[in-house]
């Protein structure tokens, strides 16, 4: 399994349990979702970076393909991995008492 599975199996454990309950195989589905979203993400990736110009330094393109692969995770995760907490979660207070902060609460609302 790689990041992309295991970060997807660890917050389906803690903020959706209900759903992750369902799932037959853990392992497996976890493992062909971190592919699955691999792949979205290197197409998105390569999509946002484009083609760099004759004149880009090194750090430049460094640069460029950093802010790509942030910008295609970020949007491939929260569609794919990173879902909604099931409605008993959304609640602050509810959040507190599972252990995570206010701040990480208002991470997940749009």
């Amino acid at each position: 399994m790689n990041k992309y599975g295991s970060m997807a199996m660890d917050h389906w454990q803690r903020w959706l349990p209900t759903r992750f309950r369902l799932i037959e195989d853990p392992e497996a589905f976890f493992a062909t979702l971190g592919e699955e979203i691999d792949d979205k993400v290197t197409i998105l990736m390569d999509e946002f970076a484009g083609e760099g110009s004759e004149t880009e330094g090194f750090l430049e393109r460094v640069g460029r393909l950093g802010m790509a692969r942030f910008r295609a995770e970020e949007i491939v995760l929260r569609e794919m991995a990173l879902l909604e907490p099931e409605d008993a979660m959304k609640d602050p207070e509810d959040l507190e008492e599972h252990g995570a902060s206010v701040m990480e609460a208002e991470d997940f609302e749009d």
